[in-house]
């Protein structure tokens, strides 16, 4: 907006709309119960308001819609991979892009191609399905995140940073490969500055040591390098997103968080013979580089959406929206994350409960009773998605250009409710869980001491 208003408005207006069932409470207890207290395993249509995640689910706008009419089912070679590849080269300067059906498939490629058992990969904060494909091959995941992110009331504008002294002594001892996830979505959903990725580029290059994005919320990245960091106020967003990638060797991005796609991904590089590598694998496991295991149509709606993903106005909105958001939490007493990052909120459970051990899991009690107060989904960012985690927190992912204020008013209050009876709400015991990323499938049960 050229005017300086105090209200940020949505920088677009609703064309269709969809119904949103709204159950009764004891409908609510019964899916839950009948979901192993695991919020992953309701039913969408026993979701109120739904914040399990910004992965996917997010509305598309017209010229979207319209771009995937024009979609060119070819096997081969199609137009619609062409202008794929002409708008992701021109946003990111990597010459070899492959697209995938989301980004765990690129993590997949990536970890299975460039990654020999043993190898120790750093990276600021390891998402779960980052560090499940890191381990799958016989890899270490380690975490290097600025002390700042385990202080959820710390407001300092990049707590998605990496420790750069911790970094140095695991360059000293051997890495394998450096990462940054931007955002940094386990710490918080915190952004990592210019001088950040600058730094850890700079350090990698001079060890010989790969360096790679996780950028599935690089617009948003961008956004809070340009709104937060010293001399970027005048820089173009796609000018701060180019100069990200320019430092990086490599990429992996879920086309359906920035890309403001309903499916897609991408996995890109500078090198030639990661590039080889990456090609042949995913001819096993996606399909013919040109698709990736996307439909033409997938393709052109990923190339709408990256570019949307950067306008000004949406993502001024996106950040105010968020921002709204957590002031109203904290306003009834629900403490959250500080400061409110670009996509979510987290809400700091341990905090709100203190008397639920992590071994009882808080976060996920937190979220249970969300969806029991008022068909809330939100997902456990704590022990039970990572056992070893210092931080107790409930996600709440705001899905793009979907839900309006009143939604979030009406969250705000469903937490206000819980928060008056927190005392009450006890933790979770596992009852089954599988080897990996057991929070998308385990069963649970109340804890009954």
């Amino acid at each position: 907006m050229s005017d300086d208003f105090r209200t940020i408005i949505e920088p677009f207006r609703i064309k269709a709309v969809e119904a949103i069932p709204i159950l009764t409470r004891e409908a609510r207890a019964a899916a839950l119960e009948g979901a192993g207290h695991n919020l992953f395993r309701l039913l969408a249509e026993h979701v109120t308001i739904d914040l399990l995640t910004d992965s996917g689910t997010g509305a598309m706008s017209g010229a979207q819609w319209a771009a995937l009419m024009n979609g060119d089912e070819s096997y081969a070679g199609s137009r619609s991979f062409l202008r794929f590849f002409e708008v992701v080269k021109r946003l990111t300067g990597h010459p070899f892009i492959f697209p995938v059906h989301q980004g765990r498939a690129a993590e997949r490629i990536m970890a299975r191609t460039i990654l020999p058992p043993g190898s120790v990969v750093v990276n600021n904060t390891h998402f779960d399905t980052t560090r499940a494909n890191i381990e799958q091959v016989g890899a270490i995941a380690v975490d290097l995140p600025v002390a700042a992110a385990a202080n959820p009331a710390d407001a300092s504008p990049f707590k998605g940073d990496m420790d750069l002294a911790r970094l140095d002594r695991a360059l000293a001892e051997g890495v394998t490969l450096a990462m940054l996830t931007l955002t940094n979505n386990a710490a918080g959903g915190q952004p990592v500055s210019m001088a950040n990725i600058e730094a850890v580029s700079a350090r990698c290059k001079r060890a010989g040591v790969p360096f790679f994005l996780d950028a599935a919320r690089f617009a948003e990245n961008a956004w809070f390098i340009h709104a937060r960091e010293p001399g970027f106020a005048d820089v173009a967003l796609p000018e701060i997103a180019r100069r990200m990638f320019d430092l990086a060797d490599g990429f992996t991005l879920s086309a359906k968080k920035d890309g403001l796609a309903h499916i897609g991904g991408v996995l890109a590089t500078r090198r030639e013979d990661w590039a080889e590598l990456f090609r042949n694998e995913l001819i096993l496991g996606e399909g013919f580089p040109t698709y990736g295991g996307l439909a033409g149509r997938d393709l052109e709606c990923v190339a709408v959406g990256l570019e949307e993903a950067l306008e000004p106005d949406y993502l001024r909105y996106r950040a105010r929206s968020v921002a709204y958001f957590a002031e109203g939490l904290e306003a009834v007493g629900v403490p959250v994350v500080q400061p409110p990052g670009g996509h979510a909120v987290f809400l700091d459970a341990g905090r709100l409960l203190p008397h639920i051990p992590a071994e009882r899991f808080p976060g996920q009690a937190l979220a249970a009773a969300l969806y029991l107060e008022g068909g809330v989904r939100g997902v456990e960012i704590g022990s039970l998605m990572f056992p070893a985690a210092r931080l107790q927190l409930v996600r709440l992912a705001m899905p793009r250009r979907v839900y309006t204020q009143a939604h979030i008013d009406y969250v705000v209050e469903v937490a206000e409710r819980v928060r008056a009876r927190a005392s009450g709400i006890r933790g979770y015991r596992i009852v089954r869980e599988p080897p990996f990323l057991r929070h998308f499938s385990a069963v649970l049960t109340p804890d009954e001491g």
